[in-house]
């Protein structure tokens, strides 16, 4: 398989999100010191990483882009809910709640997901990845929910959500959608068994019916947030 920049040494340069405030100096300037006519900085299809197809579709990036424990982590908390009996609405919001964590940010991830899906799901599926993200730091006893004890060991017991989070979670609360929002925090499972083993097309189906895959593929079809699908399909580009 013919792949760009093909002979040559491609460099990574690790996005500035990810390295800012850990310490570690940029390499930037040293992999900039060493471009040549052999060595190059990375656009384009990495080698290392499955080619996504011309036309990629959303499972697609569960197949090649998620990492293990991301895929699992979805695909394990859509079909509890599914065998729960909940509606596809929130079946959908669980396979997609924590979609940009997968391969594109984590911090903000329940807006950023929203943001990702919203042109292709209902306002009711977007609206609960948003507010899963702030409802999970608050618990609600009559709905079965309780504060994770995963976020003591995460951020401290004495750890305290920012204002805004404060905020937004108090408002999802009032809100007519808070029920898939809360049911979507009641499936979000961190630790599963090892042996939990789904195949993305389990949700073949639902997401036919609830999932409007764009006919030009996902992040090639003119959409504001076509950018966003593009970062995963190539996520080491220089720029």
């Amino acid at each position: 398989m013919t792949y760009p920049q093909a002979g040559r040494r491609r460099l990574i340069l690790p996005s500035p999100v990810g390295r800012i405030g850990t310490g570690q100096p940029s390499p930037e300037p040293e992999m900039l010191a060493a471009l040549g006519p052999d060595t190059v900085m990375m656009m384009g299809d990495n080698p290392a990483l499955p080619r996504m197809p011309a036309k990629p579709r959303l499972l697609d990036f569960f197949r090649y882009r998620f990492d293990d424990l991301t895929r699992r982590h979805l695909l394990t908390s859509a079909k509890r809910a599914l065998e729960a009996g909940l509606s596809e609405t929130v079946v959908t919001a669980c396979l997609l709640h924590d979609i940009s964590n997968g391969a594109l940010i984590r911090a903000d991830h329940g807006y950023w997901g929203a943001q990702m899906i919203a042109p292709y799901v209902s306002e009711e599926v977007a609206w609960a990845v948003q507010q899963h993200q702030p409802l999970r730091y608050f618990a609600d006893e009559a709905a079965g929910y309780a504060y994770p004890e995963s976020y003591r060991a995460f951020f401290g017991a004495d750890y305290v959500p920012p204002e805004h989070i404060r905020r937004a979670a108090a408002e999802a609360q009032r809100h007519r959608w808070y029920m898939t929002a809360r049911l979507v925090t009641l499936y979000d499972i961190y630790f599963f068994d090892a042996d939990d083993s789904i195949e993305p097309e389990t949700f073949a189906d639902i997401i036919g019916r609830n999932f409007r895959e764009p006919a030009e593929g996902l992040g090639f079809d003119g959409s504001p947030v076509a950018h966003m699908w593009r970062t995963m399909i190539w996520p080491n580009n220089f720029l």
